[in-house]
């Protein structure tokens, strides 16, 4: 594939989120009047284009070793994107991406040549891979839930896989390569999976999604890392 055709296909998923994004914002005042699942999730979405993220932290520390160890998968069926690292599953629970952070930048910036912000991008990033996972999967793929916060709504924090061209993917690993999230970090500032670092590096290398243009804030550092 030459860096042409390569460059082609960047700018076309490019357009494609961005219509994603367009649609999104077009139908959440008329949908948030629908029923009481559309007002939750316009409830966070639109504080989450804000940059304000409402799914909580764990309540207890995560064992990350356990997706090695005792791998226990769930089947979750995504019902809609509420932040760009959340989604609503059809059972009403929170399903929280634990290896990806969304951008909460909600400062103006171009994309695809219109103006929008860095959090809508990962909230219709999040939207447009669910919709890719979904449609290889049967509207359903598996989860492995690392822990479990209680109350109404319950959040399940969990790693989420799909099959694209016949080979697993992680959905954090995609949103990250993409350029449309970035990799979670601990409170050390660790990641939370070394390897998603790695996709973050190599999609900021390729200035994919958010990493070509240069006006956000990094979830993890205090002056954005593509200007340095």
């Amino acid at each position: 594939m030459t860096d042409a055709s390569m460059n082609n296909g960047a700018r076309r998923f490019d357009r494609l989120l961005f219509c994603t994004l367009l649609n999104a914002l077009i139908a959440l005042p008329s949908a948030a009047r629908t029923d009481t699942v559309s007002d939750f999730v316009g409830y966070y979405q639109n504080a989450y284009a804000e940059g304000r993220d409402l799914i909580p932290s764990p309540q207890i520390p995560l064992d990350i070793s356990s997706i090695a160890s005792r791998l226990d998968l769930q089947t979750v069926s995504p019902k809609a994107a509420l932040s760009g690292s959340a989604f609503l599953g059809a059972d009403g629970d929170v399903i929280k991406l634990a290896g990806v952070q969304g951008c909460l930048s909600a400062e103006p910036l171009e994309f695809a040549g219109m103006p929008t912000t860095c959090a809508m991008i990962s909230l219709a990033g999040m939207t447009a891979t669910l919709d890719e996972a979904k449609a290889g999967a049967g509207d359903a793929f598996p989860c492995h839930v690392f822990a479990q916060n209680p109350g109404t709504p319950s959040v399940r924090f969990a790693e989420c896989f799909f099959v694209e061209n016949g080979a697993v993917r992680s959905l954090s690993e995609a949103l990250i390569r993409k350029g449309l999230a970035f990799a979670a970090r601990d409170r050390a500032g660790r990641p939370v999976f070394p390897e998603y670092l790695q996709a973050e590096e190599t999609a900021r290398g390729e200035q994919a999604g958010i990493w070509a243009n240069g006006q956000f804030t990094h979830p993890y550092h205090p002056v954005n890392p593509s200007t340095n």
